[in-house]
């Protein structure tokens, strides 16, 4: 009689890939064939289903922002590009953005020379703690917690408002760190000028609102994957932070999921690419849209890609945020209930880390039928576990780009 196979014990496949520290970069270092079980998704969450597979070409805008301080009529142009994506698609991709093109390839580099290195000097940013942490390494930020983990490994630096001291960085990349955050950062500031202006709001509104004041950044390196039809490099999901700039190499993988397709976003040389967030929606009153994507596993790699977001889940203050009263009107009712930092953050975090951000917007259009959104509001409701649940979702949630 045959012996029955031992029951899969998923706890310590997990513990024990992550004691390693190596990521999935280890994995792959060592030869592996065959994708280990804990990286496997559910048939009904790969969904192949995309734009290219059904014959249909479409593809995200992409907005020359070539002339933006020099003409009106080009200003113009590029804000109405810049409304009808945001509107539609809720991802774009711009290009003569003003960063030179040896400044991405250097941030590029950088990235692949960290992940890289010897595994040694990588475990000294090896961390799960992300509540008193401004650098972070690891494999999956949710490892423990959800259903299967992505072929991806990460990097996490908080960039702004309180920049690193420059040896809190990893030698081989911390001065291409410091130098792409200070170009995204202004790169950001004429993104929500446009915003706002597409928006029929001054330049300056989004970011007198704080939209620019906390950057944080996310560098993965996704391996080259033996069997990527059984995985994904990054889950299917939508972010609740105002707005991310992503530099991606020339492999790709990025999907949005536009019209119930997956659409890809092919690598544009010099290009960067811009995705609406959540928090950026409510404010916008809908204006603006946030949309679900993922990141496809490869055969070949490594792929490398920097997630710069804006956010203010950083910023120590209890700042409330609600469709802007400015887009108010009675043909344009508000669609969402103004709501603090800590409850955006805080309920999210007492929800499962894998859950829509649908749900969450659901609860702040119709609190009272969530009793925990309405506990939080509760002002007798202990103001440091808040605290402590805005930091740390805040950051777990963003670690999902």
């Amino acid at each position: 009689m045959a012996k029955p196979k031992p029951e899969y014990d998923r706890i310590s496949e997990l513990k024990a890939f992550d004691e390693t520290k190596a990521g999935v970069k280890g994995l792959f270092d060592s030869g592996i064939k065959n994708v280990p079980r804990m990286f496997h998704y559910r048939p009904d969450k790969l969904d192949k289903n995309s734009s290219v597979s059904n014959g249909i070409h479409v593809s995200i805008p992409v907005i020359d922002l070539a002339g933006v301080k020099e003409d009106p009529g080009t200003l113009r142009n590029i804000i109405d590009k810049v409304r009808n994506a945001s509107k539609s698609w809720g991802f774009f991709q711009v290009e003569n953005h003003g960063i030179p093109l040896s400044v991405l390839q250097d941030m590029k580099d950088g990235v692949v020379q960290f992940f890289e290195q010897y595994l040694e000097a990588k475990k000294k940013f090896f961390t799960r703690d992300y509540s008193t942490k401004n650098v972070a390494y690891n494999s999956n930020f949710d490892l423990y917690s959800s259903p299967a983990a992505n072929w991806r490994d990460t990097l996490f630096c908080l960039m702004a408002p309180k920049p690193p001291v420059p040896h809190e960085l990893p030698e081989v990349s911390r001065d291409i760190m410091m130098e792409y955050s200070k170009q995204v950062m202004q790169l950001g500031c004429l993104l929500f000028e446009l915003l706002s202006e597409a928006l029929g709001l001054q330049p300056d509104h989004l970011k007198d609102m704080g939209c620019t004041q906390g950057l944080g950044m996310l560098s993965h390196y996704f391996p080259a994957c033996p069997q990527p039809e059984l995985t994904l490099g990054t889950t299917k999901h939508s972010d609740n932070d105002f707005l991310t700039v992503l530099l991606q190499d020339h492999i790709g993988g990025l999907q949005v999921l536009h019209q119930n397709q997956w659409v890809d976003v092919p690598p544009t040389p010099g290009a960067l690419v811009v995705n609406i967030y959540r928090l950026l929606q409510l404010i916008s009153n809908d204006g603006f849209r946030s949309v679900e994507h993922r990141v496809v596993a490869n055969c070949v790699g490594p792929r490398v890609s920097v997630a710069c977001f804006f956010s203010t889940f950083f910023l120590p203050d209890l700042r409330t945020y609600g469709p802007i009263k400015e887009l108010i009107s009675e043909e344009n009712p508000p669609k969402y209930r103004e709501v603090t930092m800590r409850e955006y953050a805080g309920y999210y975090n007492a929800k499962d880390l894998h859950g829509t951000s649908a749900m969450l917007f659901q609860a702040l259009n119709l609190a009272m039928e969530f009793p925990l959104l309405t506990e939080l509001m509760n002002p007798l409701y202990s103001i440091s576990i808040i605290d402590t649940m805005c930091v740390v979702s805040s950051v777990l949630w963003v670690l999902k780009l």
